[in-house]
């Protein structure tokens, strides 16, 4: 399964882990995504999306056809076909 959120595109990134004596090994920060079905009421349709949390926020915050909508405009891709 993908890392990649399919709204923000956010992705893991590496840094370190580093233990009480101070030694660093690399490790991996992966992005919270989940998969989630969200309904758009303009289009009558149930969409499903692997977002991370922090965008399921967003949505609740702006509404997902707006929020869709404002990306569209932007030049995401997001692989949602809007009418």
């Amino acid at each position: 399964m993908s890392k990649v959120c399919q709204l923000s595109g956010k992705r893991p990134v590496s840094g370190n882990s580093v233990s009480h004596s101070n030694r660093k090994t690399r490790r991996r920060f992966l992005p919270n995504i989940q998969t989630k079905r969200f309904y758009i009421p303009e289009t009558d349709e149930w969409i499903s999306l692997k977002v991370c949390t922090s965008e399921v926020r967003t949505i609740n915050k702006l509404g997902l056809y707006a929020y869709l909508k404002k990306l569209e405009k932007k030049g995401v891709d997001t692989g949602v076909k809007l009418k």
